[in-house]
C-alpha cells in the first residue's frame, strides 16, 4: 500500500483496523465451532440402531453437555454392562460458559453424525472435546491419537525452538501442578515485533502425574511434526496442547514478555515491564470483559497503523527512495543459508564417501550414513543425476522442500552444492527402507498386522500432505516400498518427495523405464501417455498397499492362471470371494481379518484403471480411518505391461513385465 499524508487515508486506516478487530478471534466466539479431528475407531463393533447401547448414549450425551457448563468439564457413565458407556466433556479454559454450551451442543449432534453408530468416538472443536466408549479410559492419559496443524517456518527457528522449551516446561508445569482446571496459558517476546502465545490442557479427570505425562509426550512429538515452525496444535483423548505467533486464546488469561535470551528486545511504550526472567502462566476463571479486550486490541492496533502512516508520511516528504541492497532471488538464497553444509564436512562424516558407509543405491544416486559434530546422526544422498535447473533455481526448490514438514515424511536439513557435487542431507531413519523387511522372511516376521496397518495410514498422511496440505502440491511419482523409510518405532517416513521434478532419474537404475517412477508402481495412463496428475501417486500408494498386505512384490511378479501382475491376481481372488488367499501367510491368525480385507478393498480402488474412479488421498485416509464410510466395488485393474496397458485378453497369453527391480531407499 503506497504512504500518504492525506488525512482521509489515514482516518480510513484506522476504521479497517476497528473493522478487522470486530471480527477477530478475540472479539467474535463462531471460530470456537471451527471442526478439527474426529476419531471413529474402525476396530470396534458397531451398536444396533435403537438398541439399549444407544439410547444409554443419547442419555448420557444430553447429561454431559448441561454437567460441564458451569465448570468447564464433566464425566460420567450410564448403564451397566454390558450397555454401559463412559463420557467426557472439556471445554477450554478460557472459553465462556455460553460460548462452553455452544461449542458442546454443536458436538452432541456432530460426533453422531460423524461415527454413526460406533461404541467409542471422539470429536474435537476449537474451544471443546468430547469423547465416549463402550469401555472406561477414565483417569489414565491415552496419547494413542494425535493430529497436529503446524503454521509456517519461524524466523529464527533455533531461537524459537529454545524460547518454546522454556515456556511449555512452565506451562505443563503450572497444568499438571499448580491448576485446579489443569489449564495454563502463557505470553513470550519472540522478538521486536512478534509475541509467542502458548496454551495446554489436561481432562481434569487425570491425576496430577498423568497430566504431566501426557502433556509431556505430546511435547516431544513437536521436534518431530513442527521442528522450527511458528505454530502447532496437537490433540489427545487426554491433553491438548498449541502455540502461535499470533493470540488465539483470551489475553486477559496470561500477561508475560520475555525477551529472548539471544537477541536483547529494546523496551516499547505498549510493553509491560520485562520483571521476571521466566514466562508467566495464568490459570482458571475468565479475567476482564470482552469488551474490554476488544477496546485494548482496537486501540493497539490503531496506535500501530497511525505510526505506520507517520513513518510513511516521513519518508514520503524526505523522498528517501533507495535501490535494495539485493534482489528477491538473492533473499530466498539467504534464508536457506542455515541448510547449506560444506563439502568437506560432508566428505568427513562419510568417510570420504567410502563403501563400509554406504546405506544404499537409488534411482538418484547411493546415500551414505554420517555422524555430525554434534552427534546426529544423518543420511547423505549424492545425487549421480543432471538437474534440469541452474544452481540457484535448484537452491531455491530444496530450500522450499526443506521446509515441507511431516511427520510421514522424511526430513531433508540440507544440502551442498560444491565443486559439481550435488548432496542432499537428511535425517536419518535406523530401520531403513520397508522393502527390506517386506520382502525378507527373517524380517518380514517384525510386520505384524497391527505395524503393517499403522504404515499403511502413515504412507496415506504422508501423501495428503504432499497433494492437499503442502505449499508446493507435490505429485512424488515414485512411490514404492524401497522409498518408504521407518524410524526406530516402525513408523513410516516417505522419501525422495520432490525430486522427480527436478532431475533427471539415473537410467542404469531403471532397465527399459522412460518416464519418472519404478516399473510395476506406475499408473498406465502415465506409461502410455505421460498423464501426470495426483491419481498416479494414489495408483503407486494402492500397489504398495497390495505388497503390503500380501508380503509380495509387484515387480518381477510371478502368478498364476490369468495374473500378470499383483493387482490383478489379487482382484481375481477378490472376486472369486478368495481374498482371504491372498493374505501374507505370516499374518494367518494373527490378524483382523475385517481390517486387513478392508485394506485389500481400499487397494483395488486406488488401482483401478480409470483414473477418475480412483480416490484422492482425502477420501484413502478418510475410509481407513472410519468403518462408516461404505466403500464402492473396485472394478479391473489395469493389466498392462510396459509398452501399456493390454486388454484381458492378452494377459491371458501370461506376458509378465520386462522391468528390472529398482533398489531405492537406503
Amino acid at each position: 500500500m503506497p504512504c500518504s499524508d492525506d488525512p482521509k487515508f489515514l482516518l480510513l486506516l484506522f476504521l479497517l483496523s476497528l473493522l478487522l478487530i470486530l471480527h477477530s478471534p478475540s472479539a467474535n466466539c463462531d471460530y470456537l465451532l471451527n471442526y478439527q479431528w474426529n476419531n471413529c475407531p474402525t476396530t470396534d463393533a458397531n451398536y444396533t440402531t435403537n438398541s439399549t447401547f444407544q439410547a444409554k448414549l443419547n442419555l448420557l450425551l444430553s447429561s454431559l453437555s448441561s454437567a460441564a457448563i458451569p465448570t468447564g468439564f464433566a464425566n460420567d457413565t450410564e448403564g451397566q454392562p454390558p450397555y454401559q458407556v463412559y463420557g467426557l466433556a472439556l471445554c477450554r479454559g478460557d472459553v465462556s460458559p455460553a460460548e462452553c454450551t455452544s461449542c458442546l451442543n454443536t458436538s452432541t449432534k456432530e460426533i453422531i453424525k460423524r461415527c454413526p453408530n460406533g461404541m467409542s468416538s471422539a470429536i474435537w472443536y476449537e474451544g471443546c472435546l468430547l469423547r465416549y466408549s463402550d469401555q472406561n479410559f477414565f483417569s489414565t492419559a491415552d496419547t494413542s491419537f494425535n493430529y497436529e496443524l503446524v503454521g509456517g517456518l519461524a524466523s529464527d527457528p533455533e531461537l524459537f525452538k529454545k524460547l518454546l522449551g522454556q515456556m511449555m516446561d512452565n506451562l505443563i508445569t503450572t497444568a499438571a501442578n499448580v491448576s485446579t482446571e489443569m489449564f495454563a496459558t502463557g505470553v513470550a517476546k519472540y522478538t521486536n515485533s512478534s509475541t509467542l502465545y502458548g496454551l495446554v490442557q489436561c481432562t481434569r479427570d487425570l491425576p496430577h502425574d498423568e497430566c504431566y505425562r501426557c502433556l509431556q509426550d505430546f511435547v516431544g512429538i513437536i521436534p518431530e511434526c513442527c521442528n522450527g515452525r511458528s505454530g502447532a496444535r496437537v490433540y489427545g483423548f487426554s491433553c491438548y496442547l498449541r502455540y502461535e505467533l499470533f493470540p488465539f486464546f483470551n489475553p486477559s488469561r496470561a500477561t508475560a514478555w520475555l525477551p529472548p535470551t539471544d537477541a536483547p528486545v529494546s523496551p516499547s511504550p505498549d510493553s509491560e515491564p520485562k520483571s521476571s526472567p521466566t514466562t508467566k502462566a495464568a490459570s482458571g476463571g475468565n479475567a476482564g470483559s470482552a469488551i474490554k479486550i476488544v477496546v485494548v486490541i482496537a486501540i493497539t492496533i490503531a496506535v500501530v497503523v497511525l505510526l505506520l502512516s507517520a513513518i510513511c508520511i516521513y519518508l514520503r516528504r524526505k523522498k528517501l527512495a533507495r535501490k535494495p541492497s539485493y534482489d528477491e532471488a538473492e533473499k530466498e538464497t539467504r534464508s536457506a543459508e542455515s541448510l547449506i553444509f560444506d563439502l568437506e564436512t560432508l566428505r568427513t562424516v562419510t568417510n570420504n564417501f567410502s563403501d563400509a558407509n554406504k546405506l544404499g543405491q537409488g534411482g538418484f544416486g547411493p546415500v551414505y550414513k554420517g555422524i555430525l559434530s554434534d552427534e546426529q546422526e544423518v543420511a547423505v544422498k549424492r545425487l549421480s543425476v543432471s538437474s534440469r535447473q541452474g544452481l540457484k533455481e535448484l537452491r531455491n526448490e530444496v530450500d522450499l522442500v526443506a521446509k515441507l514438514q511431516h511427520r510421514n515424511l522424511v526430513r531433508l536439513l540440507g544440502y551442498c552444492l560444491e565443486e559439481q557435487e550435488k548432496l542432499l542431507v537428511y535425517e536419518y531413519l535406523p530401520n531403513g527402507s520397508l522393502d527390506k523387511f517386506l520382502f525378507d522372511p527373517t524380517r518380514q516376521k517384525r510386520l505384524e498386522w497391527g505395524v503393517r496397518c499403522r504404515i499403511i495410514k502413515g504412507i496415506g498422511r504422508g501423501l495428503l500432505y504432499l497433494h492437499e496440505d503442502s505449499r508446493l502440491r507435490i505429485v512424488h511419482r515414485d512411490l514404492k516400498a524401497s522409498n518408504i523409510l521407518l524410524d526406530g518405532d516402525m513408523n513410516p517416513k516417505i522419501s525422495d518427495f520432490g525430486l522427480a521434478k527436478h532431475f533427471v532419474m539415473d537410467e542404469t537404475h531403471e532397465s527399459n523405464c522412460t518416464a519418472a517412477g519404478t516399473c510395476g508402481y506406475r499408473a498406465p495412463e502415465y506409461v502410455k501417455r505421460g498423464h501426470l496428475s495426483t491419481k498416479l501417486d494414489v495408483f503407486s500408494y494402492g500397489v504398495l498397499v497390495l505388497e503390503i498386505v500380501t508380503g509380495r512384490r509387484n515387480s518381477g511378479f510371478e502368478g498364476s492362471g490369468r495374473a500378470i501382475d499383483l493387482p490383478s491376481y489379487v482382484w481375481e481372488r477378490w472376486n472369486k470371494g478368495k481374498a482371504p488367499q491372498v493374505i501374507d501367510q505370516s499374518l494367518v491368525d494373527r490378524c483382523k481379518l475385517q481390517e486387513v480385507l478392508r485394506c485389500i478393498h481400499i487397494g483395488l480402488l486406488c488401482v483401478q484403471a480409470d483414473p477418475e474412479k480412483r480416490p484422492n488421498m482425502a477420501s484413502v485416509v478418510l475410509m481407513l480411518g472410519t468403518n462408516s464410510v461404505t466403500l464402492p466395488t473396485p472394478s479391473v485393474p489395469s493389466f498392462w505391461v510396459e509398452s501399456g496397458t493390454i486388454s484381458k485378453s492378452d494377459a491371458l497369453t501370461g506376458v509378465s513385465s520386462e522391468c528390472s527391480l529398482n533398489s531405492g531407499g537406503w
